[in-house]
């Protein structure tokens, strides 16, 4: 099939199914949150945990809870890891190292899933999913209560300053939202070969005649809950280009299904619950261009052929899988990195400069097209108020987003939510390059200008870009073993995820406190083609101004040469 054709069909078929599941899904997991009824199985686990689902938190309250909520975490998988010699299905494995199990645990209760191991010989099949895919749902559904958090300071008016109960939204994020989809997709990826397996393996005779050792694992539940909730990670090593993992092209496109849909459907939850539908096709629109533009460039530069070796070869299929192709496997690189999700279906470090810059790109934006679940509509909410406020300096408006006033305060919380990313990206990467090859930075470290260095570049940028934005996915060719990448990628994670998190909430807590002002002629409309408009060149603009240099660099100078 001609690969414009095939690229056609694909990103069609993903386009006609979010649309179709746009509203119904989106109205749904609205009325998920405002219920204010509780299941059977909810009452039961609030019984046991003794907590009070009537019961509402302020913002700093919300946020103790989840913070502490998400220690115990941490704390949990880190001493699973360390014991899993001695548990159930070990499968012979003994129990992680001290500097992988604690990457590993931030890195899943951040919802990164940012892997420095190979699963199949480090990870049992008892902590696969007692341990990281129970971190699947549960750190999912963290960043959707916080989005739910803040759109609930839109809406109401409470001197108090409510903003919900997190161990409520919590549960129904998980239970009512997280497990019926994820068993759906499971079921549908099962119905392709994904493999559904607690054996730790079969031999098997390779093509020479040697024998061969094939890891097994529950690998559809898994990959049904990674690609939902835009975690990432790979029951194999070899993650979602693994046959057991995701074996057709029909698994494929489900997955990329899979990844976009909630982050998509949550601009519609957003403008159900405000009372203002268009306010969520906004935005959704502004991820949709932004989505777009992204996947026809990394399309282009993939599909575009450079050099005698990859025009010989008929394409740059080199790190990519040829049930897949090029139309497949770019469709699924752009929406990985557009959200943080981190599943990958072909090797990002074979990927073209431009193709790869655009991937790089994708994540420095802010993972807000569409980005994660939760995380990809509060990211992007928080820049509709500094475009709101950008706005109304240069027009003389007032600065007002859903009735809102936006103040000294509430800028400043939003800006300072905006910058953690890059701080923490630029800070590590520059240090990490200094410190060069002591730092497990080999290979790429050759003399300055050279096309080695300057994708040595490349591949740190990617991976504390990757991990700052909690997405999790690698360019791959970066040795990151030693200490220093395990500690400081750990921290870019810790930091990357929960600062935000809190400037976040604490401008929920600003908000709702707030009386609603009713909408006037000097009001900057936030809806509509001008608005979508001016936060696609807010987006843009911080991302440019913050990034081209890091990005001149590497990708840019790398694509040049």
């Amino acid at each position: 099939m001609n690969p414009a054709l095939a690229a056609g069909l694909q990103i069609a078929l993903v386009i006609g199914v979010l649309a179709i599941a746009y509203v119904p899904l989106g109205d749904y997991m609205a009325r998920v949150y405002t219920s204010d009824k509780d299941l059977r199985v909810e009452t039961l686990l609030y019984r046991l945990c003794r907590i009070d689902s009537r019961a509402e938190q302020t913002w700093y309250g919300y946020a103790g809870s989840l913070l502490g909520f998400s220690a115990a975490g941490v704390v949990f998988l880190y001493f699973l890891q360390r014991i899993q010699g001695v548990m159930p299905l070990h499968g012979d494995l003994a129990g992680v190292s001290p500097a992988v199990a604690f990457n590993t645990a931030v890195s899943f209760v951040t919802n990164t899933n940012w892997q420095s191991y190979v699963p199949e010989t480090t990870m049992s099949n008892f902590t696969q999913p007692v341990g990281l895919a129970v971190q699947n749902f549960v750190s999912a559904s963290v960043g959707m209560a916080v989005a739910v958090a803040l759109t609930r300071a839109f809406v109401r008016v409470r001197t108090s300053g409510e903003i919900g109960n997190f161990w409520v939204d919590l549960t129904r994020g998980s239970l009512r939202i997280l497990l019926p989809m994820s068993f759906v997709i499971a079921l549908v990826l099962l119905s392709q070969g994904v493999v559904q397996s607690f054996h730790s393996g079969f031999s098997s005779t390779g093509l020479d005649g040697s024998a061969v050792r094939n890891a097994l694992a529950p690998a559809a539940s898994q990959e049904a809950i990674k690609e939902v909730g835009t975690n990432g990670g790979g029951i194999f090593n070899a993650n979602s280009a693994h046959p057991f993992e995701n074996p057709t092209p029909i698994s494929n496109i489900v997955e990329i299904i899979a990844i976009l849909i909630i982050p998509v459907s949550f601009t519609r939850t957003f403008g159900t619950l405000v009372g203002n539908a268009r306010q969520g096709l906004t935005l959704v629109s502004v991820m949709a261009l932004l989505w777009g533009t992204l996947l026809a460039v990394t399309l282009w530069s993939e599909s575009n052929t450079r050099g005698i070796a990859a025009t010989a070869a008929g394409a740059m299929m080199e790190g990519k899988e040829v049930r897949f192709g090029i139309p497949g496997s770019a469709l699924f690189a752009v929406s990985t990195t557009g959200t943080s999700t981190g599943a990958v279906n072909s090797f990002h470090d074979s990927f073209s400069a431009g193709g790869g810059g655009a991937l790089i790109l994708n994540m420095l934006l802010g993972e807000i097209a569409p980005g994660g679940v939760g995380t990809g509509l509060y990211g992007i909410l928080v820049l509709a108020l500094i475009a709101v406020f950008v706005g109304g300096l240069l027009v003389g408006r007032t600065p007002e987003y859903l009735g809102k006033k936006l103040g000294k305060r509430e800028i400043t919380l939003a800006a300072l939510s905006v910058l953690v990313m890059p701080a923490l990206v630029l800070i590590g990467t520059g240090i990490t390059v200094i410190l060069g090859s002591t730092t497990g930075f080999q290979g790429n470290s050759g003399d300055p200008g050279t096309p080695e260095s300057i994708h040595g570049f490349s591949e740190v940028l990617y991976a504390f870009a990757s991990a700052s934005n909690n997405n999790g996915s690698a360019f791959a060719g970066l040795t990151v073993t030693s200490d220093w990448f395990q500690s400081a990628l750990g921290i870019a994670m810790l930091f990357g995820r929960f600062l935000p998190i809190l400037f976040v909430l604490a401008l929920a807590g600003s908000l709702v406190s707030q009386r609603q002002h009713p909408s006037g002629a000097g009001t900057l409309p936030t809806t509509g083609g001008m608005f979508a408009g001016l936060l696609t060149g807010t987006v843009v603009l911080v991302a440019a101004l913050t990034f081209f240099p890091a990005l001149a660099l590497g990708p840019i100078a790398e694509a040049l040469q």
